[in-house]
């Protein structure tokens, strides 16, 4: 198969206004953001005086390599027009309609990656069409938890892993909003929670997982995406049903094709139909955004 080029369609609270010069403008509900880009290398098709105007709020990244993001965050948010401390945004989808909540926070991000509406999407269709009494889902690297919030929608016991506390609570307050509970929450480092987990014997109908290029777990423990993503897809294939199964892998990494990715899926998942590539955000001015690769399979 090849790959493709996907982009989510169902977003109305959600949009990308313009890219360029190492950012990108976006409106989240009635808000709009300026937020660093590093792949946007581009010109802006709007004016500097045209993204000001729309905006809110700006966030600046000061460090010597404006196209590489690194672990240590300097700089901050600027209010330009009054934007409250948080404020929910609607993702509707067929049969489902979820609730997120955003805020601006000390890294630049907002508690959503827009991107990924595609994968809720696979989730959702995924184990409402396995008619199963009570699917397992395990979200790993799994952030503010609006994967674990739609799996959880479409009956799945969820397991939602994160090694940040404060991800682990916004993620409770999103299976708030939506009037769902019983997610179970894991303060854990992944790597280390999958081994365990391999060695309990247990098992799960569905995996995701949105690893970071590079990240700690709560105890120091060092995540590195190139030298220990084949580890990881290794254990976690031995963790998933052979049948009513689905696995999912995001990778934001700049430089890593989606081929990467495609290649360490087929070491451990032997005859499964792979579906690959990358996910995009479409802009309202002819400036399409790429938002990383993904593979995904469900069987």
């Amino acid at each position: 198969m090849n790959p493709k080029l996907l982009h989510p369609s169902s977003w109305t609270d959600y949009e990308l206004i313009d890219s360029g010069d190492g950012e990108k403008l976006e409106r989240f509900g009635k808000f709009v953001l300026i937020r660093p880009e590093p792949q946007a290398i581009w010109s802006k098709v709007l004016s500097n005086k045209d993204w000001t105007v729309h905006a809110h709020a700006r966030f600046d990244r000061e460090q010597k390599d404006r196209f590489r993001f690194t672990d240590e965050v300097k700089g901050g948010w600027k209010k330009i027009k009054p934007i409250p401390e948080s404020w929910q945004v609607q993702y509707k989808y067929n049969h489902f309609n979820i609730s997120l909540r955003l805020a601006l926070t000390g890294f630049g991000h907002v508690g959503v990656f827009p991107e990924q509406g595609s994968n809720w999407n696979f989730i959702y269709d995924t184990l409402t069409s396995w008619k199963l009494p009570s699917a397992r889902v395990l979200n790993l690297f799994a952030y503010t938890g609006a994967a674990s919030v739609v799996a959880r929608m479409a009956g799945a016991e969820v397991t939602h892993v994160d090694a940040s506390r404060p991800g682990l609570n916004w993620a409770n307050q999103n299976m708030q909003l939506n009037n769902l509970s019983d997610i179970r929450w894991v303060y854990e480092d992944a790597f280390k929670f999958v081994k365990r987990e391999v060695k309990r014997g247990n098992k799960y109908n569905g995996i995701i997982m949105d690893p970071p290029p590079y990240g700690r777990g709560p105890e120091g423990e060092k995540w590195t995406l190139q030298e220990q993503l084949n580890e990881l897809v290794r254990l976690s294939s031995a963790l998933l049903e052979r049948k009513n199964c689905f696995f999912i892998l995001n990778m934001y990494a700049v430089g890593l094709s989606s081929l990467v990715g495609l290649n360490v899926a087929k070491t451990h998942f032997e005859n499964v139909a792979f579906e690959w590539g990358e996910f995009y955000l479409k802009s309202k001015h002819n400036r399409d955004l790429p938002m990383g690769t993904f593979l995904r399979m469900s069987g």
